[in-house]
């Protein structure tokens, strides 16, 4: 059986960098023989606020409004609405996701985050049982592909915006692996709006090479669910007594005051 893969989209220009990137994915990945998808928001109009209108019918209560605790009752009735479902229904048969977006302020474009926000919705993304390794898309995979306006080094630990991995850190662990995907290591783009004609070629072509074996990548390491204990969801004694010896924590954001660990976000196996 093919596999399926779900490109959601976030550029305003077909001539973009980003359209380069997302169609050397659409035609790589179809050579191989996978069904592609590519969800393009700007071209969809896709609605990025999260509010009471993607709740067909009435809400439980009016008056106090929650969107979590209402789209969760609502995609349990089959309540929400066409344009979430519809693509619930590609995340649902997707083998992989790639988010492809310009980088906005250290994150997604308001599009793409709405996109997060309305369609991974409590219930069927995740749940307070099912999350991280044990998430509803433990079989999935997903990763980022983004441009950047800044080159590399200005990205790095000593550099004026900081460490990517820092920067990458909320999204792919506070979204992706949240949820529970088996997070690739992202495709990032380095400032390819200063490059030369010739490079922004060169990435594109790194690009496809990757793109060629992506299927069976390694994926990013997290911190197991059953690391940490079921009451307050803290490192457990044991599980923190191994790292006592060692270099780094168990992770980036569960460093245990240590040094943060070297690429941990952009390598796997790091």
């Amino acid at each position: 059986m093919a596999q399926k893969v779900l490109i959601v989209y976030a550029h305003q220009s077909p001539c973009s960098f980003s359209a380069g990137a997302k169609d050397a994915a659409v035609e790589v990945l179809k050579a191989k023989g996978c069904e592609v998808t590519v969800s393009d928001l700007y071209d969809m109009k896709f609605k990025a606020t999260a509010t009471a209108e993607d709740i067909i019918g009435e809400v439980k209560n009016a008056e106090h409004f929650r969107y979590a605790q209402e789209t969760k009752l609502a995609w349990e009735e089959g309540r929400l609405s066409s344009d979430i479902t519809e693509e619930q229904r590609k995340v649902t048969e997707a083998d992989l996701i790639i988010f492809q977006f310009p980088m906005y302020w250290f994150s997604v474009p308001a599009i793409m985050k709405g996109w997060i926000d309305r369609v991974l919705t409590p219930g069927f993304a995740y749940s307070q049982e099912k999350r991280y390794s044990q998430g509803m898309f433990k079989d999935k995979k997903a990763m980022l592909s983004f441009t950047t306006g800044s080159h590399e080094p200005m990205f790095s630990a000593n550099g004026i915006h900081g460490d990517i991995n820092v920067s990458l850190w909320p999204l792919q662990n506070g979204i992706l692996h949240y949820c529970g995907f088996q997070v690739l290591a992202p495709q990032i783009f380095w400032a390819p709006s200063s490059q030369t004609p010739e490079a922004r070629k060169s990435m594109l072509d790194d690009w496809c090479t990757r793109l060629d074996k992506l299927m069976g990548e390694e994926p990013l390491s997290f911190p197991p669910l059953d690391y940490f204990d079921e009451k307050h969801f803290q490192l457990k004694p044991d599980v923190a007594e191994k790292f006592v010896s060692q270099e780094f924590g168990p992770a980036l954001g569960v460093h245990l005051g240590k040094p943060l660990p070297h690429n941990s976000q952009v390598k796997a196996g790091v």
